[in-house]
């Protein structure tokens, strides 16, 4: 199900005038206030996941009757009451072009409808003003193809840029960068043995120069998982062992992470055009874009993070598409507490996927741990959200009943599974000493008070207590560590690669050059994300928007961990986890920028060319970095340029 059909939305609604292709940007769908009994004020102060679904969701929808008209008669004779006078806010807004939106159905707030695609988008679709203003008339079918089918084409070709930019001298620079030395021969050794190896001096300049691989058995002690080692390995068993064939498959990991970022916030904020935005902020990133073009592991992390939202995405979609069928066929369509207390939500298979991409999450790094944690908890205040909005008067008791265990399993026991199976070439190794994994014969006859529990797992969770203490006591100084308070202004980046070529060599010029692959962010993406959160703050608490809720916890998940351990050697470029959330915290505020549909259309002109602006001057920024994310040789003074901050040498 990948949510483009009109079947995935019971009121089959047609978007492309409110928002779809050749229509204005559906950046936000306000939704009026729950009919039933509940209280409104409950709901704002439960700050839950079913929000209004667009920024300034008026608490009078308005009407025909305005303040000061004569009010129609009641059916009795009687002359009611006048209407409530609008807030003063909100008759302020009008005079700038606000207009609030119709009200929508139950089912309609419970899955919005996509803004295009097969059964959504007409057939026929009316050619663009805009293109035909500029003299461009494109066939009918074709025209009314290309919208039926722009919420994959946009975010392919925003991809294609993106893995463009990634693959384009991959290569470069031609040597073993950072923490590369690590992971690219741990990545050779799990494929040819299983299991990670001790390699011998010199063995970075053995492979450099393209001599046989100083492979041997003696196993070696590591701190990570394996799943991002095999991931890596990979493309070196496509590619050979050398620069291009270890950064292969990150790159392809960071390129296929774009797609799934445009989908996601096409999704997210139901508009083709904002999820293109994302996927392009994404493509010209700083960190991202080195990160990609590095065989490191944290790449690999942040992609099953990205996966696993978009899973829960999914599984939010689809799920609430089955309540909104359920209410139409047993009902009238609207909230019914009965069906939503004795609703089982069935076989989900988005929520498992999830599980899975969590499992490998956590068998790259650790990290993912926090991920599992609050992503449970994301999808279950979700389903408490979808039950609360089916009619629900005691929604999280209900999901406690109903959903918490499936809940525990998608994403608990599904990545415990995930994360014991990624250990199978250290479970598959000797246990004879020095000849299988680090570890692996710790608990050859030794007695236990669990001898059910197998040797291997025993093995095994000793490994794991080893390397918390060793993760829990991490403090050796590093020239380019950082606290996480500096990093969402990019205060202290890390230098993966530098060289000095004088005239004459490495293609420099002039008297003296640099060479510099520096792992940071585009300044002025990083920049506008800070201010982008707190406008997803103040959309979550004051506004109980779920869509800000949910890029929050992402983020949070990736980033608020590292404050427990300040006193850990830590690094900025553990912040390309949740680069996919800040990047979504721009979007939300572009497209806020831009302004709801029903906006005038000089609001939306302006608005529109205010966030094209910052896109445009966010991509220049990073166009002007670029030397510095690839290690292009340019002339030292063109080097002092780009050192903004003397924290960034």
């Amino acid at each position: 199900m990948n949510g483009d059909t009109a079947a995935q939305t019971p009121t089959g609604t047609d978007l492309t005038a409110r928002g779809g292709v050749g229509g204005p940007v559906l950046a936000d769908q306000p939704s009026p206030a729950l009919p039933g009994p509940r209280d409104p004020a409950g709901e704002a102060a439960d700050g839950g996941p079913d929000a209004p679904d667009g920024p300034d969701a008026p608490d009078d929808p308005g009407g025909p009757d305005e303040p000061g008209g004569p009010a129609p008669d009641a059916p009795d004779g009687s002359i009611p009451a006048p209407p409530p006078p609008r807030p003063a806010w909100l008759r302020g807004l009008a005079r700038f072009g606000y207009a609030p939106a119709p009200a929508a159905t139950t089912a309609e707030r419970l899955v919005p409808p996509m803004p295009d695609g097969p059964g959504v988008t007409p057939k026929r679709v009316p050619p663009s003003p805009l293109l035909l203003r500029l003299g461009l008339a494109l066939p009918a079918p074709l025209w009314s193809w290309l919208c039926r089918w722009a919420g994959w084409l946009g975010p392919l070709a925003v991809t294609l840029f993106a893995g463009v930019l990634r693959f384009t001298d991959l290569g470069s620079p031609n040597a073993i960068v950072f923490d590369e030395t690590y992971y690219a021969k741990d990545a050779y050794a799990l494929w040819h043995g299983g299991y990670e190896i001790s390699w011998p001096d010199g063995a970075n300049e053995q492979i450099m120069a393209g001599g046989p691989v100083p492979y041997r058995s003696n196993p070696s002690y590591v701190v990570h998982p394996p799943v991002g080692k095999w991931i890596i390995g990979a493309g070196e068993q496509l590619f050979g062992m050398n620069p291009f064939g270890w950064r292969f498959a990150v790159a392809l990991l960071g390129t296929l992470s774009v797609l799934m970022l445009a989908r996601i916030a096409r999704r997210l904020f139901r508009s083709t055009l904002l999820g293109c935005v994302a996927g392009l902020l994404l493509a010209v990133d700083g960190l991202h874009f080195v990160m990609s073009r590095s065989a490191l592991l944290d790449l690999v992390v942040m992609f099953w993070i990205v996966a696993a939202f978009g899973f829960l995405l999914l599984d939010r979609d689809r799920t609430r598409a089955r309540i909104a069928a359920r209410l139409t066929a047993l009902g009238d369509g609207g909230p019914d507490a009965g069906i939503a207390h004795r609703l089982n939500l069935g076989w989900r298979p988005y929520r498992i996927a999830a599980g899975v991409c969590v499992g490998l999450t956590c068998a790259t790094k650790w990290s993912g741990l926090y991920v599992a944690a609050a992503f449970g908890l994301l999808t279950v205040l979700w389903d408490a959200g979808s039950r609360r909005l089916a009619g629900a008067d005691h929604p999280y008791r209900w999901t406690l009943v109903r959903d918490a265990v499936p809940a525990f399993v998608s994403l608990v026991v599904v990545p415990v599974a995930v994360y014991i199976a990624s250990w199978w070439g250290w479970f598959a190794s000797s246990t004879v000493p020095n000849q299988g994994g680090y570890g692996r014969d710790w608990a050859v006859g030794r007695s236990t008070d669990f001898p059910w529990i197998p040797e291997g797992l025993r093995a095994l969770w000793h490994y794991h207590s080893t390397v918390y203490d060793f993760h829990t006591h991490l403090s050796d100084p590093h020239t380019y560590q950082s606290n996480p308070w500096s990093w969402l202004v990019l205060g202290r980046p890390v230098s993966f690669f530098y060289e000095s070529p004088k005239q004459g060599s490495a293609g420099c010029t002039v008297s003296e050059c640099a060479r510099e692959v520096l792992g940071i962010g585009t300044p002025l993406l990083w920049w506008t994300g800070a201010i982008a959160l707190v406008y997803c703050l103040w959309r979550w608490a004051a506004r109980r928007d779920w869509r800000a809720g949910a890029v929050l916890c992402g983020l949070a998940a990736g980033y608020l961990p590292w404050f427990a351990y300040q006193q850990r050697t830590i690094f900025l470029f553990y912040a390309v986890c949740f680069v996919p959330f800040l990047v979504l915290a721009v979007t939300m505020l572009l497209g806020a920028l831009v302004g709801p549909a029903g906006a005038s259309r000089d609001r939306r002109i302006i608005g529109g060319a205010a966030a094209g602006l910052v896109v445009l001057l966010i991509m220049w920024n990073f166009l002007f970095f670029h030397p510095l994310y690839t290690g292009e040789t340019i002339p030292m003074e063109d080097w002092r340029k780009r050192m903004w901050f003397n924290t960034w040498i």
